[in-house]
């Protein structure tokens, strides 16, 4: 297992590698810059005061130079300074973190409460009316955008006082009550989705899974249903939502930065938008880096949890 786990970190230095150089260049490809961003349309600058500018704000050398210099101070833990605001970008990145963390985390949660329950009733009355409904709803989960969801429930919420953010935050530890009621709503327009896909991939694992001849041993015993659907059949066809629910957890704390807007929560996402608005290229190229390096620890902590619950995968590294 140990070799293992080195393995995959060590695999995951030549993505953040690339992961870097994308956003590096490809934030440079937004139409319009900083500088034209910070001037306004008001003010006309000469050509050179545009080059005072560039210089002041470390734009005046070759892009390739810069991207080494960022990676320079990258490895000594300085993620440099906003365009904008001109503080340090560290900072304003691990405020905002816990949030988008939180949502994201939730949202996880409820997709599986949801989901998980739901894909095993159906399984188990295949091809009844309640599993016509739980697909339907599976369909409907699918379909809906997540942004479209959110709009709908700030309208339908507005007046309910406490369940719409509005910008505030209350942390979990001050006041687990509100913290939780805050976050319902934002976690449900990016959780419902989720959990329709959960909903399927546990019918469809579970489906399989039931037809096995230890799980048809286990009946002819005469072991309780419950103990054989529970210990013997969802322990197994759980295995494949594990999979997807690590292959998710990263496009769902992108979906964050969506839904943080709709619902003014002071998080990452948030601060996203508005330093892709300002062309604020630090920020962006930051918080682009702390996903992706989110994204590929959330799969290597999947895989180490998948390893740990199919033992055949162990099997087969320690054989390596």
């Amino acid at each position: 297992m140990g070799k293992y786990i080195v393995k995959r970190l060590l695999s995951l230095i030549p993505v953040l590698i690339g992961v870097s150089l994308i956003v590096f260049f490809l934030v440079r490809m937004i139409p319009g810059s900083a500088l034209q961003m910070y001037m306004g349309t008001q003010v006309e600058a000469t050509a050179e005061q545009m080059e005072e500018l560039k210089r002041l704000f470390g734009e005046d050398k070759p892009i390739p130079v810069l991207y080494f210099e960022w990676v320079g101070d990258l490895l000594k833990g300085d993620f440099g300074y906003s365009l904008r605001t001109g503080r340090p970008v560290l900072p304003d990145i691990l405020n905002r973190l816990p949030i988008s963390l939180e949502l994201t985390l939730y949202s996880l949660i409820l997709a599986l409460l949801i989901g998980i329950p739901l894909g095993v009733v159906s399984s188990l009355h295949q091809n009844t009316f309640g599993d016509f409904i739980n697909r339907v709803i599976g369909l409907i989960g699918l379909s809906l955008p997540q942004f479209w969801l959110a709009a709908l429930m700030v309208i339908a919420f507005s007046n309910f006082q406490g369940w719409i953010p509005m910008g505030n935050y209350i942390s979990l530890l001050e006041d687990p009550v509100k913290n939780l009621k805050m976050f319902f709503l934002p976690s449900l327009a990016i959780g419902f989705g989720f959990a329709a896909v959960v909903m399927r991939y546990t019918r469809n694992s579970m489906l399989e899974v039931l037809q096995m001849d230890y799980v048809r041993t286990a009946k002819a015993k005469g072991l309780p249903h419950r103990k054989v659907i529970i210990i013997h059949a969802l322990k197994n066809a759980i295995l494949p939502v594990i999979t997807v629910t690590g292959f998710n957890a990263g496009y769902l704390l992108g979906g964050s930065i969506v839904i943080e807007e709709v619902f003014a929560l002071p998080g990452m996402g948030r601060l996203a938008l508005y330093a892709i608005n300002q062309r604020d290229y630090p920020v962006i190229q930051a918080i682009v880096l702390v996903i992706a390096t989110l994204f590929v620890l959330v799969n290597l902590m999947t895989d180490l949890v998948y390893a740990l619950a199919d033992p055949r995968i162990r099997l087969v590294d320690e054989k390596r």
